[in-house]
Parts: structure tokens; sequence; C-alpha cells
């Protein structure tokens, strides 16, 4: 009779014990940094950041701060250590100060690290990256770029089957849009050349419409800029030659209505929106890297404008061709370069 009873006895301390283990801690997310080597205002990425940042801040409650290190280099390890004293969750767009950035992260254990745009990884395989497949959006804007500078009944389009691109600096990313903006021109004409200029600057428009110009004298008919801030000055180009440019990141149609045919968007603020979400509701994992592409909505071209310039047939066969990518019967090359 002794055995069962101790048998019994001892399950119900067992129980007991399991019942009075401490449940796994929530991580805590009560204050928010979003730290940018760059500067808000470019109407671009850094911009649609800041617009996933607010949003937290809305439907959540966080407290938030941004930190921008104005592409100082001499600022980013100050930053960093500013964002990790004031925050639980730290958004950082990391270009130029990865490798403090691993440091960091492996330092602070305790605080979450979402590194945004390149994959990061650390020792500790604790920052999770947020990588878009901007390959496929670029794709698309040079589908755009082919189809407009083949149609001279657009007004302003010369015989000429040529486009331009506009890169802030040379760097993966940029390398990465031009790369699938060509290869999305080329299959619309293999004949059709672009023309390629960096600027060397994220931050200087004057520049930017500066070399606009050039490939406008050129004759290229359609620019894309992919240059932060510095891009808003081909757009500025762009309309005072009457002539065409692509936006990027968010929909800069109407910066210069009739002019900007299409943006290519890169939503820097839904992959901020959604780790965030994922962290709260607990199937954050850190070390993750996300991928956003068409199909997940990351990544997309946009023709939404207050004047609408290309024709109707134009954006159906972009909008075709974007279909068969998100079905995958369409698959874009990935730039492997450096």
């Amino acid at each position: 009779m002794k055995k069962p009873i101790l048998i019994i006895i001892a399950a119900l301390l067992i129980a007991g014990m399991i019942g009075c283990a401490p449940a796994a801690q929530a991580p805590k997310t009560d204050k928010v940094a979003y730290l940018i080597n760059g500067a808000l205002g470019d109407k671009a990425f850094y911009d649609s950041g800041q617009l996933g940042i607010d949003q937290l801040a809305k439907e959540y409650g966080v407290e938030t701060r941004t930190i921008e290190a104005k592409f100082d280099t001499a600022q980013y390890g100050a930053s960093l250590q500013e964002a990790v004293n004031y925050a639980d969750v730290v958004f950082v767009i990391s270009y130029g100060f990865e490798n403090q950035l691993k440091e960091y992260a492996d330092k602070n254990s305790g605080k979450i690290f979402v590194n945004l745009d390149t994959v990061v990884e650390n020792s500790k395989k604790s920052i999770t990256s947020v990588d878009f497949i901007e390959e496929e959006s670029a794709y698309l804007a040079g589908v755009v770029a082919g189809l407009t500078t083949l149609d001279t009944t657009i007004p302003g389009i010369n015989s000429e089957k040529i486009i331009g691109a506009v890169g802030g600096d040379v760097d993966p990313v940029v390398s990465a849009f031009i790369f699938a903006y060509t290869n999305g021109a080329l299959s619309i004409d293999p004949q059709i050349k672009v023309e390629t200029k960096y600027l060397g600057s994220w931050e200087d428009s004057a520049k930017g419409k500066q070399v606009a110009l050039q490939l406008y004298d050129l004759k290229a008919d359609i620019v894309f800029q992919i240059a932060a801030a510095a891009g808003l000055g081909v757009l500025q180009a762009a309309g005072e030659r009457g002539l065409y440019a692509i936006g990027v990141d968010t929909n800069q149609n109407d910066l210069v209505p009739g002019n900007v045919v299409a943006s290519d968007i890169k939503d820097v603020g839904k992959g901020i929106y959604e780790v965030f979400k994922s962290i709260k509701d607990g199937s954050y994992k850190p070390g993750t890297v996300f991928k956003y592409g068409l199909a997940s909505g990351g990544v997309d071209i946009d023709f939404t404008a207050q004047k609408q310039v290309l024709p109707q047939s134009i954006e159906d066969k972009v909008m075709a061709v974007r279909q068969q990518i998100i079905d995958g019967t369409l698959k874009v090359e990935i730039y492997q370069g450096e």
C-alpha cells in the first residue's frame, strides 16, 4: 500500500514543481529605435522605413526614436550605442557599419536587432535580416522603360532606343537594381541601350539633376533613379526637359506630375511592421532572413498618379509580366555580383 501512495505523492510534487516553473518571458518591446546610415527626407527608402516606425507607434503604442547618422562614418558607432542604450528593438540600415553592428549584437543579447535591406550575420546568429528581392520590381521598371522608349506616339519620345539609370553610388543593392532593370528592358528589345551613371552621393539633388540632363542629352528619353534624396534631382530634370523618369522605393509619380511614369516600390515600412508583428505574436525567431518580393508585396511597380502618362496598353503589358513573376512562370535572374 505504501508504494502506490509514494508514487502518487511523487507525481503530485512533480506536477506542482512544473506548475511553479516560471513561464518563458516575452521579449521587451516598449521602445523601438530606427537607426539609419543616411537621413530622412528622401521621399524614398529612408522615409519608407519611417512610415513603418510610425505605424508601430500608432498601433502598438510603443515609444520610438529615429537616429540619423547622415552618412557620417564618424557617427556610426555613437549612433549604435545610442540605439542600444535607448531601445529594446533596433531596426537598422547598416550600410557602412555592418561589422560594428555585429559586435554590438554579440555584446547585447538582451536586445533585438533587425537589419534592413541586406543580410548581416553575427557570430551569435541573433541579427534578423529583411532582404528585398529588388530584382523583381527593377525588372518591371526595365520593362516600363523598354516599352516607353519604343513608343514614339508618346510626346517627347525620340526614335533612338536609349534609356538611362542613375545610381547614388556603386554598391551591391544599386547594382542589383540596374542589373535587373537592364534585363527587363532587353527582354522588350535586345537593341535597347542602357546608359548608366553614378553620383557618388545620396544627398546631392543638384548633381542628380545635372547627371540626368546629361543622359537626356545622350538621347535617353526615360531615366530610372536609384539615388535616395539625390534622385529627386533626376525627377526634376525630367520635368524640365519634358521627358520621363521612373521613381524608386515609394510612389514618386506625383512629385513631378506628368513626367514620373511609374515607381519601383521597396516597402521598407512593411518589412519593419511585419517583423515587429511577429515579435508581438510570439512567432519571431532571431537570425531569420525574411525575403520580400512581388508575391509578398515587399516590392512592386506602381503606376498610380494624378496624371497618367503612359498608354493603357503599356501598363497592361507590364502588369501581365508582373503576374508571370508572381506565378513563377517567369524567373527573374538574381544579381550575383559583389
